[in-house]
């Protein structure tokens, strides 16, 4: 199934690119949430002549990407967002969210595609890399800030950062145990039912001299009855 995306949604695309996604995936996930919307003749024509507009604002040349080098060298992109104690983002900041801002801001339009970052997850002060025009490439900062907070100095940043990955390894460390103990527990169920077949193959063992026995005396009965009878 074809749709559009609405927002960017890692591992499928950015907002605006036209994907082919399973219809499950599709009707479950992105339409009810407004990912993305029904890829309609329609919709992607209207999307299509959007794009063309954006694209008249793009750097056509050398000269008009160094104008931009220029620019984006002074400029400083803000993103206050929600985030966790350790400086984790409740969401991230896309590079769709990178090219809206520079657009907003200071009327500088980049293919998002260009805008060379992974999804950013953690406050902090980052630089950018852009392609603008062939090999003319520029770098812009961006500042990743606590809703309402200020961004604290690079290495409190380093001691929250490190502090989160401690967290995330004590969890690790405490579900070993859990597997450590269901082990030892299908172990031991091994070994009951190995002491179950075992015992069952000692009764069985036993069961047949009786069972021999059993088919054998009707045999001396008859004897000792032709014997009686001769007297």
């Amino acid at each position: 199934m074809e749709v559009i995306l609405l927002s960017d949604v890692d591992h499928v695309g950015l907002r605006g690119d036209v994907v082919s996604v399973a219809r499950g995936y599709a009707r479950n996930y992105l339409l009810p949430r407004r990912l993305a919307q029904e890829a309609t003749a329609a919709r992607v024509a209207e999307l299509q002549k959007r794009e063309g507009v954006r694209a008249r604002h793009e750097a056509k040349n050398a000269d008009q990407a160094r104008e931009i080098v220029d620019a984006l060298a002074k400029t400083v992109l803000r993103f206050e967002v929600k985030a966790g104690p350790t400086g984790s983002l409740f969401g991230s900041v896309t590079p769709t969210d990178i090219a809206d801002e520079l657009w907003n801001s200071k009327k500088i339009r980049v293919d998002r595609r260009k805008i060379e970052t992974d999804p950013i997850k953690r406050i902090g002060r980052y630089e950018i890399p852009i392609g603008l025009f062939e090999d003319i490439r520029a770098e812009v900062k961006t500042e990743v800030i606590p809703e309402g907070g200020e961004l604290p100095p690079d290495e409190v940043l380093e001691e929250m950062e490190a502090a989160e990955r401690a967290e995330q390894e004590e969890a690790a460390a405490a579900q070993e145990p859990s597997a450590e103990l269901e082990e030892i527990i299908a172990e031991v169920d091994a070994a009951e039912e190995a002491d179950a077949a075992e015992a069952d193959e000692v009764e069985q063992a036993d069961a047949e001299p009786e069972s021999a026995e059993a088919e054998a005396e009707p045999e001396w009965r008859a004897d000792a009855d032709a014997a009686l009878a001769d007297e």
